[in-house]
């Protein structure tokens, strides 16, 4: 739904608690667990950060018992547009003088 490629999610709640990590095998344990299993209720806030898009969602999790049959979730308000990868950084150049005008130093002697 929020089109994420390779998330970190955890509980804005200042400890860190992982719910989804990027890292392979690192939260696998929690994949059949529900939220209330890390006292996650009504009004809690979760971020997610997909770092390979530069692109961070703050997720306010509100119970509801209007949801269709054999509906789990509903995102509300506007769902993001697909990002994409970063754009490669781009290549330093080579600055002299702390200036990057391209201008040599001075050779002049003085008299």
């Amino acid at each position: 739904k929020f089109a994420m490629v390779a998330p970190d999610v955890q509980i804005d709640d200042g400890k860190g608690t992982i719910l989804i990590s990027s890292e392979e095998g690192e939260t696998e344990a929690n994949n059949h667990r529900k939220l209330s299993d890390f006292g996650i209720r009504n009004g809690t806030r979760l971020q997610a950060d997909d770092f390979l898009q530069d692109y961070t969602l703050l997720i306010n999790v509100l119970h509801s018992e209007d949801l269709e049959k054999d509906v789990e979730f509903e995102v509300v308000g506007d769902a993001p547009e697909k990002v994409g990868p970063k754009p490669a950084e781009p290549t330093p150049r080579n600055i002299t003088n702390g200036s990057d005008d391209g201008a040599q130093p001075s050779t002049s002697t003085g008299k």
